[in-house]
């Protein structure tokens, strides 16, 4: 199914973890710069599994600025105006566990919206292996492309009947860093989730801001959902980020897990730690309720 967005139109109770499959086993690959272990396929199965009973579930494509850029929607079934959730991926892009995180915001009363922002790059659920995805596909993808795509994502989503006055975003590793900054970058954010997204790093053209770069003037209260075993984001980076946060006034905040790593809600990662995921979720789901999306 194909949607049309005019180009340059933008905008300025936790459901329960199911017994699953048994996990596939995966190969792992060291990363830096804040992904952690990771692994491929991740075609591969899940540990939770949310169904689309009561829900309205498809994926679309957005027209943006000529380019086809895939959609994965889910929301409650027959529910007028819901609250928008965008759901941004780690950088392997919108796969099985996405769509299945998607699901779990829609049985909440959500429209959940995870787009492919890495499309113009490739297909990052493709990848043969970590070097060629961060080098190809990641790297490839600029922050200031990935704020317009989301603009528009969120057009679509008012005009599908999303109600875009309660919208909150919440992403995963890359997609957690992405949630910082598009928090600071459309004043229509509520609130953000972010999950183990990096905090610091090296500017570059591509990059040439990160989220603690944008603490002190950000606006929307994000929280922060990190592991304190994260070999890739250590602690130090979360104390610059609180300190950066303290200089302004988002009442922003962070709970940092001492039993995780990163990438602890992962459910089909060995790095899923159940009791922090369960434990991260309710407290996102509490979070955009107490910051008016809900």
């Amino acid at each position: 199914m194909k949607d049309l967005v005019q180009d340059g139109d933008s905008l300025t109770a936790a459901s329960k973890f199911q017994d699953g499959v048994d996990r596939r086993v995966f190969l792992t690959a060291a990363l830096g710069a804040g992904f952690a272990a990771a692994a491929l396929p991740v075609e591969a199965q899940t540990l939770v599994k949310t169904d689309t009973a009561g829900l309205s579930s498809a994926d679309h494509i957005i027209v943006i600025n000529g380019q086809d850029v895939p959609v994965y929607r889910a929301q409650p079934e027959g529910k007028k105006n819901p609250p928008v959730i965008l759901v941004i991926s780690e950088i392997f892009g919108v796969h099985e566990h996405i769509k299945d995180v998607a699901r779990r915001f829609a049985k909440q009363g959500y429209m959940a919206v995870a787009p492919d922002l890495f499309v113009r790059a490739g297909d990052a659920t493709k990848a043969a292996n970590i070097a060629d995805l961060m080098k190809n596909i990641v790297s490839q993808t600029p922050d200031a492309q990935v704020m317009s795509d989301l603009d528009t994502v969120v057009t679509w989503a008012r005009q599908r009947g999303g109600d875009t006055d309660k919208l909150g975003i919440t992403g995963f590793c890359w997609g957690g860093r992405v949630t910082w900054l598009y928090s600071s970058h459309n004043p229509k954010v509520k609130a953000g989730v972010a999950w183990y997204g990096r905090l610091v790093g090296e500017a570059s053209a591509n990059s040439p801001k990160h989220p603690v770069d944008i603490a002190q003037n950000l606006k929307v209260p994000v929280l922060g959902l990190y592991g304190a075993k994260d070999t890739g984001i250590p602690l130090e980076s979360v104390e610059r980020m609180k300190a950066a946060l303290a200089k302004g006034n988002s009442k922003s905040e962070f709970v940092v897990y001492p039993n995780s790593g990163h990438a602890f809600h992962a459910d089909y990662r060995p790095s899923f730690n159940e009791a922090d995921a369960r434990d991260g979720w309710k407290r996102a789901i509490d979070w955009f309720h107490s910051h008016g999306v809900a």
